[in-house]
């Protein structure tokens, strides 16, 4: 896909040399042609990446030519020995770590960024996935996630200001070790971001849930969101976002087996607070929800709490960690037969990184979860995962990356005194990468 990023810039250069070829050249000609090459080169790189968060144009991006291909993607082998493939336990994403215990899959995102004369920017934005797996929900192979335009530096008094429209991801903060997404609102609709109030920020969107026709390729459910987002709070130890979020729904809602989706509301209000460099404390409290206010779950209540980050013992020796409490409860907490899910989960996954060079690294990710449930039911699980990595940089976050691992696991649940344990052995080879 870097065809699309270098084509312009190589029919340029050609177009400047043949120009210059047909010209008596001079030194000036030619320090002339180098500035220009220069200037193109430098406009062919762009930062514009995709992490799986919304991308937000900023007055001063550049605009580089031709289209902006970014993504995020892990695709590899993944041999079962084993019951299960994956060790999955809980809700709260993989909790017992995602470290050789994850899917394959992709996002790949197109975007054209345009300069306006009089300074406005816009963006125009397409991505597809490929999330074809049951562990998230689908089995509608490439699905169409993003199709938006949006546009920043409009007002003069709000230079920051980014306003869309369209389907694309939306607040969907994300912790990266358990991969879990404690809320998350993908859908179509419009808002805008980064609103000065004063030296601190606000998000707001209205958007519509996708609806599942095998995949998100439909058009919305009649499930609706307002979400917003206060950020830009310093404490001086660290940053403060502050979320909250409401849920309703229109007639178009209603099914068969649901006929009165429309009576429903949800709400949801969370906080995330830094604390130094590398370490956070998430909250969450959601009624009528989990995840998303989409859910219109009735009597549900749900709160969740997090401590994460991460350690440098020394240059080469990073330490990752996260520890979690979530609390479901409510007559309506229950799953898809009926059965009730209120509980109590605890979460605690620790993963030491040992960095040999600039390219090759070792990692050890441990975890360990428990669901204790309200009728006395129980389910706990472990798991553990070693892996050999060759990578791009020197940092835990340097992709892409080659990995080679193996991991051991098992999750025993006990049900009215009967117990049943399901065991992991897997070993696989996989990349990931994010651009």
């Amino acid at each position: 896909m870097k065809a699309f990023k270098v084509l312009p810039l190589t029919l340029a250069v050609a177009s400047t040399l043949g120009a210059f070829a047909a010209s008596a050249a001079s030194e000036a000609d030619l320090q002339a042609l180098e500035d220009r090459i220069a200037t193109l080169e430098s406009r062919a790189e762009t930062t514009y990446q995709n992490d799986q968060q919304p991308a937000i144009l900023t007055p001063d991006f550049e605009a580089p030519l031709g289209i902006i291909f970014s993504g995020y993607a892990r695709y590899g082998a993944h041999y079962k020995a084993g019951d299960s493939r994956y060790v999955d336990i809980g809700t709260t994403g993989r909790s017992v770590g995602r470290l050789g215990n994850e899917s394959n899959g992709g996002e790949f995102q197109f975007a054209k960024v345009f300069d306006a004369e009089d300074g406005p920017k816009w963006d125009l934005v397409l991505m597809f996935d490929h999330w074809s797996n049951s562990d998230w929900g689908s089995e509608g192979g490439v699905n169409l996630k993003k199709m938006y335009a949006g546009v920043t530096n409009v007002f003069e008094s709000q230079p920051e200001l980014y306003m869309w429209a369209g389907r694309d991801f939306h607040q969907r903060p994300q912790q990266g070790i358990n991969d879990y997404f404690w809320m998350s609102h993908d859908g179509q609709g419009a808002g805008f971001y980064n609103l000065n109030l004063g030296g601190i920020k606000l998000d707001m969107g209205f958007v519509g849930q996708v609806a599942d026709n095998g995949g998100a390729l439909g058009d919305d459910s009649g499930r609706y969101a307002v979400t917003s987002k206060i950020h830009g709070i310093d404490l001086g130890i660290g940053g403060l976002e502050l979320y909250a979020n409401y849920g309703f729904a229109s007639d178009d809602a209603n099914s068969t087996a649901n006929p009165n989706v429309d009576d429903e509301t949800a709400w949801q209000v969370g906080a995330v607070m830094g604390l130094g460099d590398s370490n956070r404390i998430v909250a969450k409290y959601a009624d009528g929800a989990d995840d998303s206010v989409f859910d219109l779950a009735g009597d549900k209540q749900v709160i969740y709490v997090s401590l994460e980050g991460a350690y440098a013992a020394t240059d080469n020796f990073i330490i990752d960690y996260l520890g979690s409490y979530k609390d479901i409860s409510g007559d309506d907490a229950v799953d898809g037969n009926g059965r009730s899910v209120a509980s109590s989960e605890y979460s605690a996954i620790v993963r030491p990184q040992y960095q040999w060079n600039s390219v090759h690294s070792t990692w050890l990710e441990a975890g360990y979860a428990y669901v204790d449930y309200a009728n006395d039911d129980e389910d706990q699980g472990w798991k553990v995962t070693l892996s050999q990595n060759v990578s791009l940089g020197g940092l835990p976050w340097s992709r892409p990356m080659l990995r080679f691992y193996a991991t051991v696991g098992d999750v025993e649940s006990t049900r009215a005194d009967v117990s049943e344990t399901v065991d992991t052995v897997s070993f696989g080879a996989m990349f990931e990468a994010w651009w």
